[in-house]
């Protein structure tokens, strides 16, 4: 069949004089031909009007569509029990030409993209060899759009603590972020709304503004407005995972960063240049980070269990013994697990990325089976007193031994009467009971206050 120049040219050639035969001889087409454009006077291609072999069945074959819910193997079946004969693929064809379930085909937008713009964050689920053994896993992906430089990690899940802490490692190796992150519309850093409407939550927007970005949403269903990440999917799915396995969740990230060395400095064709010569440049256009950015963690309160543990994802982390039946602060940070007795670190654990039921006993907290808490040792009572009174040291051995054993009670009165009365007065009762052989502490504490009596509490004159 000519083409619409090749009709164009010969009825150009005829209104210039020449005939169908010259016209026929210098262009190598049939002379029929040649007098059929010249007959039809246009240069449009006719189309091929065929009649479709459906069309008087396009009524049935439309109610079928319905009550098969979209199934044309289904609605085949039921063509054919009802004496149709018509083949599957001329069923299709002619769904697909009269546009019976076939969505209505929109051209793919684009979005030109200046550097340090726009970088775009998604996850998608993988399977992945990790232990000798298949897990399901998320692989979150940050692509910066002007020079198309990739990072990405895996996750056994992914909250938001998990989002901050990828995004916070995926900006450091960028060393930069871009002005906007675009997401899909997902719970992890959307607080409600979708698209233009969406608003992150609380924490994720100051997670945000710490590092001088905004999150923006694309339309629901507008997935193609993040095709640069959505790409990336594919690509990390048929390149990096293909023929891998990996010890442990941290040799999978290991790999999965120095794969991403590799690739973003390859050349592509597309760009006419590698990810990192364009990142060469847009690099100083992105925010710089902050001067210092605090660790990213989960905060969990706990109460340290008669074993001596704490429970965090249902691994339980070793705690100091004194800190049993008491309440501590457990963070969460990417690699470690810390506890926390008030503003001071009492335990650091490597955190277990799987929620596995382990138990992580530090050497520190290990107690010796079989052998008690050692009773050697002075109480802490005793302690405090030989801090703060040197001089009551006689005293002491004197009052433990007429008390028994360790003495304990007797001591924690004495250490309260210290921290209560004035040192001379006190010291000068000590020597007199100790020189009398006194050790009852009612009497110390009256004789204290005999002495006292006229320097501290003396009545106001009438």
């Amino acid at each position: 069949m000519l083409d619409q120049q090749q009709r164009t040219a010969i009825l150009q050639l005829h209104r210039q004089g020449m005939g169908p035969r010259a016209i026929a001889r210098t262009m190598g087409i049939a002379r029929g031909t040649v007098k059929k454009v010249i007959r039809r006077g246009t240069a449009e291609v006719p189309r091929l009007v065929r009649a479709e072999k459906a069309e008087p069945h396009r009524q049935k074959i439309l109610e079928l569509y319905a009550s098969c819910k979209g199934n044309l193997v289904r609605v085949h079946e039921e063509i054919e029990h009802e004496g149709v004969e018509l083949s599957y693929p001329a069923l299709t064809a002619f769904c697909r030409r009269q546009g019976i379930g076939q969505p209505e085909k929109i051209p793919a937008g684009h979005y030109p993209f200046e550097p340090g713009q726009e970088m775009q964050h998604d996850t998608s689920p993988h399977e992945i060899i990790v232990g000798g053994r298949s897990r399901r896993v998320q692989t979150a992906s940050l692509v910066f759009c002007y020079s198309r430089m990739d990072f990405f990690q895996f996750y056994p899940r992914f909250t938001r603590f998990e989002c901050k802490a990828f995004l916070a490692e995926a900006l450091a190796y960028m060393d930069g972020a871009c002005a906007e992150c675009m997401i899909d519309n997902t719970h992890v850093v959307v607080s409600h709304g979708t698209g233009r409407e969406m608003v992150p939550a609380p924490e994720m927007e100051a997670f945000a503004r710490r590092y001088s970005f905004t999150f923006r949403a694309h339309e629901k269903g507008d997935a193609n407005r993040s095709a640069h990440v959505e790409r990336r999917f594919g690509f990390i799915e048929g390149n990096f995972l293909a023929g891998r396995a990996f010890r442990d969740f941290e040799d999978a990230n290991a790999q999965a960063r120095a794969w991403c060395d590799r690739v973003n400095a390859e050349f592509k064709r597309r760009l006419r240049a590698s990810p990192r010569e364009l990142f060469a440049l847009e690099s100083v256009h992105l925010k710089p980070l902050p001067a210092w950015v605090p660790e990213v963690y989960a905060l969990h309160h706990r109460i340290v269990d008669v074993e001596g543990f704490v429970t965090v994802n249902t691994n339980r982390y070793s705690a100091p013994a004194s800190l049993i039946g008491r309440r501590v602060e457990v963070r969460e940070t990417c690699k470690r697990i810390e506890v926390f007795d008030g503003p001071r670190l009492v335990a650091s654990h490597r955190r277990e990325l799987e929620a596995a039921g382990s138990r992580f006993l530090l050497p520190e907290h290990r107690v010796p089976r079989g052998e008690k808490p050692s009773r050697r040792a002075p109480p802490p009572e005793e302690k405090a007193l030989m801090e703060i009174l040197p001089q009551l040291n006689g005293y002491l051995e004197a009052l433990k031994h007429v008390e028994g054993g360790r003495g304990t009670l007797a001591l924690r009165r004495l250490l309260q009467m210290v921290r209560d009365y004035p040192r001379e007065p006190l010291l000068a009762a000590v020597r007199t009971a100790s020189y009398y052989g006194l050790y009852d502490l009612d009497r110390l504490e009256s004789m204290i206050l005999r002495r006292i009596a006229k320097d501290y509490f003396n009545p106001p004159e009438e």
